[in-house]
């Protein structure tokens, strides 16, 4: 098939891109230059030239075509307001789900010819057809699955997607980087959102927002603990990163309008754990027969059978960091993610 391949730099899309090259696939890869000239001139030097720089070796290295595809506008206007606006409003945004729904099977799809027949990405994630639909099937490496971040998609966007290696175990993918002697087969796995690569997202956040001092408040005494720099800083649950003596501290609420971190002491206290909430923005990719499912609060191996019914999901047991704002995306107990929505 003719495939247009989604490049990083990093070694799952680089794996990803060998193996369609293997296959016999007409592919030629294209990188997207998302990153914000804005936020590169406050926060520093230009990360992705050392991705770029990866990526031409590779194709070269390949003998596959490369195209360099400037979206920054369109990756402000779609995502970059997007985590500014909900961050203002107090909830936690997830960018890269909204990134693959989009700008990588989205506004991608309108930058590339309709010769090609499929977009593959280095995501760990499987598509099956059945019965004339596509399945969102979750990869077996529970740890590195990635349909979390794939949960918004449509049925027409899967029916392009491709996700050559989303069959592999990581460390099977490793191996392959390494037997395929590709120049990046010993660079680290990126973290953090995508369009912020090395940056920090307190630095990202703080550039656009600004900092505003408040008061963390024991919720439970009421007494002031210590101040903050303002409450977009910090999610629900968090723990991490308050620079707070006396802990563990977990963040439980938050006053938009009068500047306030509430917080809880002790591990995992009772006010930070939840085992309900309701749901707005409902996407299904695939439309649940029962009402018990499993359900993602967050990307990660740990998955929770739950109960949803008129939006409203209870949870079989207690969990911390139940964020507004955040993505819950439901299985249906056999490995196929149903679709998503926002935690309300």
């Amino acid at each position: 098939m003719k495939v247009a391949m989604l490049t990083s730099g990093g070694v799952d899309s680089s794996v990803a891109l060998k193996l369609l090259k293997e296959a016999g696939h007409d592919v030629t890869a294209f990188y997207l230059k998302i990153w914000l000239e804005d936020e590169l001139q406050y926060l520093g030097d230009c990360p992705w030239e050392q991705d770029l720089e990866f990526v031409r070796q590779i194709c070269e290295e390949l003998d596959v075509p490369l195209e360099v595809v400037p979206m920054q506008k369109e990756y402000w206007d779609t995502i970059v307001k997007y985590t500014i606006e909900e961050s203002k409003k107090g909830r936690t945004p997830n960018p890269d789900v909204l990134c693959n729904q989009f700008v990588k099977f989205g506004l991608f799809y309108e930058k590339i010819s309709d010769d090609y027949e499929k977009v593959a990405t280095g995501h760990y994630a499987q598509v099956e057809e059945k019965d004339g639909a596509f399945e969102l099937k979750r990869a077996p490496d529970p740890i590195k699955d990635q349909t979390y971040f794939l949960a918004r998609l449509s049925q027409k966007q899967l029916g392009r997607a491709m996700f050559p290696i989303g069959h592999l175990e990581k460390s099977e993918v490793r191996d392959l980087a390494n037997s395929f002697d590709l120049p990046n087969k010993d660079r680290k796995d990126s973290q953090g959102i995508c369009f912020l690569g090395k940056f920090k997202y307190k630095d990202f956040i703080g550039h656009h927002l600004g900092e505003q001092a408040g008061d963390f408040i024991d919720i439970d005494t009421g007494e002031k603990i210590g101040e903050h720099k303002g409450f977009w800083f910090y999610t629900i649950g968090q723990r991490m990163g308050l620079g707070l003596s006396g802990g563990p501290w977990f963040v439980v609420k938050k006053d938009t309008k009068k500047n306030i971190i509430y917080i809880a002491n002790g591990y995992e206290p009772e006010e930070v754990m939840k085992d309900e909430f309701d749901i707005d923005e409902v996407h299904w990719i695939t439309e649940p027969t029962k009402k018990e499912l499993q359900v993602k609060i967050r990307h990660g191996g740990k998955v929770f059978n739950c109960t949803l019914e008129d939006n409203h999901v209870k949870l079989k047991e207690k969990e911390h960091g139940v964020a507004p704002g955040q993505f819950a995306v439901f299985y249906d107990g056999g490995g196929i993610c149903l679709g998503s929505a926002v935690i309300a």
